[in-house]
């Protein structure tokens, strides 16, 4: 009895013809309708000629096989002269807008017909998976910017490759495609909450080292310190901070800014990345880690950022890029701390036994277990569905005004 093979269902076998239509039009040429149909009619003409022995039938077909050699070949010819590049991406948060920019230069002599190009994007950057445009001509040296955005769905860094070119020109009875290499990198930062107060962060440090002066507490006393800068009188400055010099110099009263001191500024963020992170509460620590370094650089404060990974980094840059490529660890983690006040933000309760003096903490939790035997204040985050559009339940749970 003969052996029968596998016979594979419909869908596998249009799948292996679609594969070998791509492979054939990056690699050579594919057929359009009107060249599908120009084939099987020249097909016809050259069976009937040997059939009939009339001369007329082969100069129809060898016309017309002549015409689909030279379909055939131009296409990719044309391809080929043809120079994209995709401009420098810039940095954004997530959900803001990300502008992709592709530049198109024809450096030939002869202007080029009918490209279309699709830039293939990569998952998870944005809802959009491709973009596409079709160029109806480009005239010789010309160079053509095609700029789209693209509304961003999350942190992350991303890599946009490259970009398909292809054209039918200059019959449209075959197309080829081309991809041209153009990768760039596109960081986007997880977003910043417009935190206006956080008493956990202003408290690290306070344990061993008091606050010698603040100069936004204490502004009406201040009449100490070094002149950072010169600035005109406001309504409520004392009077003991007027340059008197430089103001007789300008004409109008210049109030001295001072260069305060307040000992115990210097604070250390520390994201915890150890396995064990349910993924939307991580990625609620990423936002409340951006958010707390950005806040404590704005109360001039001296702020680092620290993970397992990276270790102590302090450019802003450095720590932006660290949190868009933060991820779950596959494995739990030691967490070796620096020995200064750490605010670290965690989901382990064990690792709040060992932090430094003057530290506080931040726990996630998916439900609530009480708190945590430490001696060092800090904060609980429990919930199982954090919002990861707004953000609003952190933002006031960072501002110390409770969940609601």
């Amino acid at each position: 009895m003969a052996h029968q093979g596998k016979m594979q269902p419909p869908r596998a076998r249009l799948k292996k013809r679609g594969q070998l239509g791509q492979w054939l039009e990056r690699r050579f040429a594919t057929p359009e309708f009107a060249g599908g149909m120009l084939l099987g009619l020249s097909a016809f003409f050259f069976l009937a000629a040997t059939n009939t022995l009339a001369g007329w039938l082969y100069v129809i077909s060898g016309v017309s096989f002549a015409l689909m050699a030279v379909s055939f070949v131009m296409p990719r010819r044309l391809l080929q002269d043809v120079a994209v590049e995709r401009s420098p991406l810039g940095e954004v948060g997530a959900r803001e807008d990300l502008v992709v920019e592709v530049v198109i230069h024809n450096p030939t002599k002869t202007p080029r017909y009918l490209l279309e190009l699709r830039d293939l994007l990569p998952p998870d950057l944005s809802l959009v998976t491709q973009q596409d445009l079709v160029l109806d001509a480009i005239a010789p040296g010309e160079r053509f910017y095609w700029q789209y955005t693209l509304a961003t769905l999350r942190r992350g860094v991303f890599l946009l490759p490259s970009i398909e070119i292809a054209t039918s020109s200059p019959l449209g009875l075959f197309r080829s495609r081309r991809t041209v290499p153009c990768p760039q990198k596109a960081v986007v930062y997880p977003q910043i909450l417009p935190l206006s107060q956080c008493p956990l962060l202003d408290q690290v440090g306070d344990d061993d080292v008091k606050q010698h002066y603040n100069f936004e507490h204490h502004y009406d006393a201040a009449n100490e310190g070094l002149t950072k800068t010169l600035r005109p009188y406001r309504w409520g400055d004392s009077i003991r901070l007027v340059h008197w010099r430089t103001s007789a110099r300008y004409g109008e009263l210049r109030v001295r800014e001072l260069e305060v001191t307040i000992s115990g500024q210097e604070v250390v963020i520390a994201l915890d990345t150890s396995a064990g992170w349910a993924a939307a509460l991580f990625e609620e620590a990423v936002t409340a880690a951006a958010s707390l370094y950005f806040y404590a650089l704005k109360s001039q404060r001296t702020v680092q950022f620290w993970t397992p990974e990276s270790g102590i980094i302090q450019r802003d840059r450095q720590v932006l890029e660290a949190l868009a490529e933060a991820a779950i660890a596959p494995e739990s983690l030691a967490l070796k701390l620096p020995q200064t006040p750490v605010l670290l933000l965690t989901h382990r309760p064990e690792s709040l036994a060992h932090l430094p003096a003057g530290s506080r903490w931040i726990l996630w939790q998916e439900q609530s277990q009480g708190l945590p035997r430490s001696d060092i204040p800090g904060v609980t985050i429990t919930g199982a569905e954090p919002d990861l559009v707004t953000f609003r339940g952190l933002l006031n749970q960072l501002q110390g005004r409770g969940d609601s």
